[in-house]
């Protein structure tokens, strides 16, 4: 840190981000990315609007924000795009929280929850998991507090019921709730619906994972109209030209090839089926996701040794440190044939 760097950023401790080491060429299963490239009709439309890059993007996003509420079933006014998911994350935490309105998440969640709590300078709670790994919904009724809850769960890919979530939401009615649903596509159940009931709640997504746009960052939020109103006084505060004009282009084009996304989605989904048989087979004990992730433990190998082994044979997977969670590792679904190297690799350290 330089002697100029202000003293309310002492204590900061960022967000670590999946390595991207360049030292030689790995299967990438650590960052939850997708295994295939963007839909074409996404690669062509960003191509084209290349060519007008020497105009600023639309701070509305209105032909992107029409498309995606069309595909989510809601109104124009209730969808805001963003600098992917983690943008709106930081606007909710930036807007609704406060000495007043302290935030509220599990202590095994997303990291970056935590990091905006403190960047913020907002006081915040962590409540523990289940032994299981699950969320316990009683945990949060009625807290009055703003609640952050990453759904299906990252990193134990766990989903909690909409049935669950609204209960929560319900009994919060004066408290912000905040749905994270980055990898809801994979077998979760959206609370998207919820919002034309409830005017507490958040919902928050991503091209990230699903639309195998982690390179662009487009991400977006669902509430109701006056939310979005909330949150894009400080969009506009901060960056009225949030998203790009390329990125822009290609999220309406991969919204525009339904096809493409959904045979991606079948795709990840039954190959984590038969990763996890496959794990099942070599000892390993995995968490139910609903995601396009495995949470994973091996009973007499531990997490840490798991993980260096792959690496050094060029298998990149997530390994967490905090005590709770050191001995599983974030496995990323990735192709077929990219699964088969990791499993007969891992089928050789267990051994």
């Amino acid at each position: 840190m330089s002697r100029f760097f202000s003293k309310k950023y002492s204590s900061l401790v960022p967000y670590t981000p999946g390595e991207q080491p360049k030292d030689m060429q790995y299967i990438k299963l650590n960052t939850n990315e997708s295994p295939f490239p963007p839909s074409e009709k996404a690669i062509k439309a960003a191509g084209e609007m290349a060519k007008t890059l020497q105009l600023y993007s639309d701070p509305e996003c209105r032909v992107l924000a029409e498309k995606l509420a069309e595909a989510l079933g809601v109104d124009y006014s209730e969808v805001l795009c963003t600098n992917g998911s983690d943008e709106i994350l930081n606007f909710a935490f930036m807007a609704y929280c406060d000495d007043d309105h302290p935030a509220a998440f599990a202590d095994i969640t997303y990291g970056f929850y935590t990091v905006f709590a403190q960047i913020n300078n907002v006081p915040y709670i962590e409540i523990p998991l289940k032994d299981d790994f699950t969320i316990d919904a009683n945990d949060y009724i009625g807290i009055n507090k703003t609640i952050f809850i990453a759904n299906p769960n990252a990193p134990t890919g766990i989903a909690l019921s909409r049935e669950k979530i609204e209960e929560i939401i319900k009994s919060n009615p004066n408290n912000i709730v905040v749905i994270d649903e980055a990898y809801v596509d994979f077998g979760g159940e959206s609370c998207v619906p919820l919002i034309k009931k409830y005017d507490n709640l958040i919902v928050t997504g991503t091209f990230s994972k699903s639309r195998s746009m982690a390179g662009a960052r487009l991400g977006f939020g669902v509430a109701s109209a006056k939310l979005i109103q909330d949150m894009n006084t400080i969009k506009y505060s901060t960056n009225p030209y949030n998203i790009n004009r390329m990125t822009m282009a290609a999220g309406v084009g991969a919204l525009e090839d339904k096809e493409y996304f959904e045979n991606n989605c079948k795709y990840i989904i039954e190959t984590r089926k038969y990763t996890v048989e496959k794990l099942t087979e070599l000892g390993f004990e995995t968490l139910p996701s609903s995601t396009n992730f495995v949470f994973t433990k091996h009973p007499t190998v531990s997490g840490q040794k798991i993980y260096e082994e792959l690496k050094s044979a060029g298998i990149l997977v997530r390994h967490f440190t905090k005590e709770k969670i050191c001995q599983y590792n974030r496995i990323t679904i990735g192709t077929k044939e990219q699964m088969d190297a990791l499993l007969s690799k891992l089928s050789e350290i267990v051994k």
